[in-house]
């Protein structure tokens, strides 16, 4: 459920904004005696466990009832007519991010088995072209794919993924043009460019691999109803989609369904994953493909291993086994199974080794420690062993696209809270570092802003870390804006980024914050273990927390304090308005996941019998009075709730628009308070919003300009 386009947004950013003082902090005038759209009631009962839930919303969850999307249009014109004096605001900063996007751009190029990689935007367009060269950068420039094309008359259109053959002749590709999320597979002849006949609908749209035949593409099937990927087959090419083959189904719909290929090319993976807690290899020889696939270890409750098949014939295999956070180990051919596993790299009670990649000459760790990820670097022959170095304190620093193995050359990528996101070539050998590129962000000087890293207490005594930014010259003296957001969950994490977009509000006098809150890994796997399953209300607790320790160090007062979270961050916003609803001047929830009892309760909705780790199976009683004590649907009552922007997509695929559209209404029939409540669909996108460089920023214009309204700086 986890939104990443909120999360790691890459629009190119920036441009100082000019405000005059004496026009800030005049209070928005929001328009008198206009009536909220109003929802009929329909009780319907849920009983488990001798408990009873009354649901009279519940009629919502009909997608084509002709009543249901009146109300959604209701509700999209009722936000249109509130926000109408911030009309002027939005346009602004819709093109002051827009006008940061150096709109012709193009990727730095990737070599992958002879041909030069890349993607590239041109000036008003909104969706790339994905071009090669083969051989050199000095080669004609091929054009792969151009999505803008491919997009006209579609209102949304998202290509999921496109991997190519090992003769580099075919690119088998994949497209959603609803934003459901149920792709379409196709196949394209690279050198004559012919799209083949075969068109195979509903694929998990970034699994599918090639065998080395060049003509065997591996895909997984999901249900159409439950959106879980549960099949994998195989299709020859040129054959009926038809008469595909079978050649794995998972029986346990905990788990999760991928397929991938070794760094070696020698195999191909189908990989059953149930997170954070369970994982399963099959592997089948990538040159035999009508062979069979052969478990490599068998599955275990809370065993979880990574596996890779290198280059010197190794298998290298990341893994929990007695190693919470994680630890590297070998399997030579043919003594695999488990016992002979041999430890490369030990385990680190405060270090946590989230990926591995290897090479030739080496092997490179990204570990985790105090809520940042570095980069770890060991030669092979010398055993010298480093940290890449950079210059700021508080950073992200990942591993980019390398798929070439035979090389010294590490492609990194590397940003901040103030450093807009660098693609750096590191020799491993010199420790030399080579700029390829930095996303140019048209009128940002990054010396007008800081950022910092400070540690909260939590009520429980543990320390949270919080990453700020913020303009240089900031007074801590309570009167300043902050927007603090958190995501918290399944155990991804936020690490500190630059986003684009965020400079409109920090130019304007807001104070950016991200608490690293407990759900996620950014201090290991226990930071994941105590914000999940029976300890998730440590995950709210912690934000609330951050807030109060905000107000208190006078970065903000509570006049002033802003929230948002996407998704499962939603739910963290949810939860929030209901145990401290005083805390904020204005909450956004983008996404949200918020009906948690009658979701998890249906193992027919899209994502819930894999999620039963996460939140709890609501068919064992104490798991179910746990999230019942806190699901924001449930838990609604009367109070006085701020104000509040919710937003959603007709399409989603992940968090159903009538979670929101329930929660929004029960909302707004027991507030206490005269704050506004507002609920806006996107009719023609899902989970991830609008599928346009440009369109998206639409929407967080809307989410900005109802925060600065609320603080008195809509002018």
């Amino acid at each position: 459920m986890i939104n990443l386009r909120k999360l790691l947004l890459i629009a190119p950013l920036a441009a100082g904004c000019n405000q005059n003082p004496s026009t800030m902090n005049e209070p928005y005038k929001w328009p008198e005696n206009i009536p909220t759209p109003t929802v009929e009631k329909h009780a319907k009962e849920f009983v488990m466990h001798g408990d009873k839930r009354v649901d009279e919303y519940y009629w919502l969850n009909e997608r084509e009832n002709p009543k249901v999307l009146e109300y959604l249009k209701a509700e999209n014109a009722y936000v249109d007519t509130m926000m109408s004096g911030t009309k002027d605001l939005q346009e602004k900063l819709f093109q002051e991010m827009k006008g940061r996007i150096k709109e012709k751009d193009e990727s730095v190029p990737v070599l992958n088995n002879g041909y030069y990689y890349f993607n590239k935007f041109e000036e008003g367009k909104q969706y790339p072209i994905f071009c090669r060269k083969k051989g050199s950068l000095d080669a004609a420039e091929e054009i792969m794919f151009d999505q803008n094309k491919m997009a006209e008359g579609h209102k949304f259109y998202s290509i999921g993924t496109i991997r190519i053959s090992d003769n580099n002749e075919l690119a088998a590709f994949t497209t959603d043009p609803v934003s459901r999320r149920l792709y379409d597979l196709q196949i394209k002849n690279l050198s004559t460019g012919e799209v083949y006949p075969e068109k195979i609908p509903n694929v998990e749209g970034s699994a599918v691999v090639w065998a080395a035949d060049n003509k065997t593409i591996f895909y997984i099937l999901q249900d159409t109803v439950t959106l879980l990927g549960y099949r994998v087959y195989r299709h020859t090419l040129g054959t009926d989609p038809h008469n595909d083959v079978l050649v794995y189904e998972e029986k346990d719909d905990r788990y999760y369904l991928d397929i991938d290929r070794s760094r070696s090319k020698k195999y191909v993976y189908i990989v059953s994953d149930m997170n954070e807690v369970s994982s399963e290899y099959r592997l089948l020889d990538a040159s035999d493909p009508n062979g069979a696939f052969k478990v490599f270890e068998p599955r275990k409750m809370d065993f979880q291993y990574h596996l890779d098949h290198a280059d010197d014939g190794k298998f290298y295999i990341l893994t929990d086994w007695d190693a919470p956070n994680f630890r590297l180990m070998t399997a030579e051919p043919g003594k695999t199974a488990k016992e002979n596993w041999k430890e490369l790299i030990a385990a680190r009670k405060d270090v946590y080794i989230s990926e591995f990649n290897t090479f030739k000459n080496h092997l490179v760790l990204t570990e985790v420690k105090d809520a940042m990820r570095q980069l770890r670097v060991i030669n092979n022959t010398t055993k010298k062993d480093e940290y890449i170095k950079f210059d700021e304190k508080v950073f992200t620093a990942t591993q980019g696209s390398n798929p070439e193995s035979n090389t010294d050359i590490l492609r990194i990528t590397y940003t901040s809270m103030t450093t807009p996101y660098t693609v750096i070539d590191y020799n491993m050998d010199t420790q030399e570092k080579t700029v390829k590129k930095q996303a140019e962000v048209i009128g940002y000087k990054k010396e007008n802003y800081e950022t910092e890293r400070i540690w909260a207490t939590a009520r429980d005594g543990v320390k949270v870390p919080v990453t700020l930014l913020y303009k240089k010259g900031m007074k801590k003296d309570g009167t300043n804006p902050l927007l603090l957001m958190a995501y918290g969950s399944y155990g991804n994490s936020i690490f500190p980024y630059f986003s684009s977009n965020v400079i409109s509000l920090v130019d304007r006098g807001f104070i950016y914050a991200i608490a690293h809150v407990r759900g996620g890994q950014e201090m290991g796997r226990n930071w994941y273990d105590e914000g999940h399953l029976l300890k998730k209300k440590n995950t709210f607790f912690d934000f609330i927390d951050c807030g109060e320790f905000l107000v208190k160090e006078k970065y903000t007062t509570n006049k002033h304090l802003y929230a948002n979270g996407g998704s499962a961050g939603g739910l963290l916003m949810g939860a929030v308005l209901n145990l401290a609803p005083e805390m904020w001047n204005g909450v956004v929830a983008e996404v949200p996941f918020v009906d948690v009892i009658t979701t998890m309760s249906d193992p027919s909705i899209p994502l819930t019998t894999g999620e039963y780790k996460e939140w709890g199976n609501p068919s064992d009683s104490a798991e179910y009075f746990y999230m019942k004590s806190y699901s924001p649907y449930d838990n609604v009552a009367p109070k006085n709730y701020p104000n509040i922007l919710v937003t959603t997509g007709l399409h989603d695929s992940q968090v159903q628009y009538f979670e929101p559209a329930k929660w929004v209404a029960k909302l707004r029939e027991l507030n206490k308070s005269k704050n506004i409540i507002l609920f806006k669909t996107n009719m023609d996108a899902g989970h991830g919003g609008a599928s346009g460089r440009f369109e998206a920023l639409r929407e967080d214009a809307l989410m900005y300009a109802f925060m600065l309204a609320l603080d008195g700086r809509a002018n």
